[in-house]
C-alpha cells in the first residue's frame, strides 16, 4: 500500500469515517476513498454499495480489475435506560455486530447484576458523551420516559447526525418532546428524523419484542443510511 494512503486510513479509522481501499490489479496502483469525496467514473455506484453492504471483494469493470476493500468504522448503539428492553436489546446487538453502550445516571437500575458484560455508563448522558462522542456510525436509543435523562442525548444525536434517533413513548408523550426539542432550538426537520414509537410496527408487546423491533429498525436504517460520499457514474 502506498505509505500516503496507509497514513490516510489510519487517520479515517481514528475518526471513525468510513473509506475504500480500491486497488488495480493490473498494475498494483491503489487509491483511497474517504466519506466525504467524490468518486467520478464507474467506480462510483459501485464504492456506495460496498460502504452501504460494508463487503469487500472484486470489481470488473471497463477490462480492468480492482479489489475494493471496504473499512467500515463498527457501528455503535447508544442506549439511554437501563431498563428491562435494554437488558434485552444488549445480547441481541451483540449478536447482529453492533457495540453497545448503556447509560443511565440511575444507580439502581445501572448496575453490573443487572448488565452483566455489558459496557455500563452509571453518569449523566451529558458527561458520558463527553468521554465517547456521537457519529454518524452511532445508534442513538433513549428509553427512560424521563425527560431530564433522555432529552439531552436526543439532541446530541440529532446534531452529531447519527444514523438512527429512536425514543420511547406513546405518541402524546413524544407530542410534547418535539415541543421541548423545539424550544431548544431544533429544526422541525430534524426533529422527524426520531423514530417515535421507537422500532419497527411489528405489534411488540413484551420488552424483549420491543427490543427485536428496535434493532431491526437499527439495521435497517443503518442499511439504507445516507453514504457521507458523493458518488457519480458520470465519467
Amino acid at each position: 500500500m502506498d505509505p500516503v494512503n496507509l497514513k490516510k486510513l489510519n487517520e479515517s479509522r481514528l475518526a471513525r469515517r468510513a473509506a475504500v481501499l480500491m486497488t488495480d490489479l493490473d498494475d498494483g496502483r491503489d487509491r483511497l476513498v474517504v466519506e466525504g469525496e467524490t468518486v467520478i467514473g464507474p467506480l462510483g455506484a459501485e464504492i456506495g454499495q460496498r460502504l452501504l453492504s460494508g463487503k469487500s471483494g472484486l470489481v470488473d469493470l471497463e477490462g480492468r480489475s480492482f479489489f475494493l476493500n471496504v473499512h467500515l468504522p463498527p457501528p455503535r448503539i447508544v442506549v439511554i435506560g437501563a431498563v428491562h428492553i435494554s437488558q434485552a436489546l444488549c445480547p441481541m446487538a451483540e449478536i447482529a455486530g453492533y457495540d453497545i453502550t448503556v447509560i443511565d445516571p440511575r444507580t439502581a437500575f445501572a448496575t453490573p447484576e443487572r448488565f452483566s458484560g455489558v459496557d455500563l455508563v452509571a453518569d449523566w448522558p451529558e458527561d458520558a458523551l463527553k468521554e465517547r462522542p456521537l457519529d454518524r456510525y452511532c445508534a442513538m436509543v433513549a428509553v427512560t420516559h424521563d425527560p431530564k435523562i433522555d432529552d439531552f442525548p436526543l439532541v446530541a444525536a440529532l446534531k452529531a447526525d447519527c444514523f438512527y434517533v429512536g425514543a420511547l413513548g406513546s405518541r402524546k408523550t413524544h407530542a410534547k418532546r418535539v415541543e421541548r426539542l423545539k424550544e431548544q432550538g431544533l429544526s422541525e426537520e430534524q426533529i422527524a428524523r426520531i423514530s417515535a414509537p421507537v422500532g419497527l410496527d411489528i405489534g411488540a408487546a413484551t420488552p424483549a419484542e420491543i427490543a427485536v423491533s428496535v434493532l431491526a429498525e437499527v439495521i435497517q436504517s443503518f442499511r439504507r443510511r445516507s453514504l457521507g460520499v458523493a458518488v457519480s457514474e458520470a465519467a
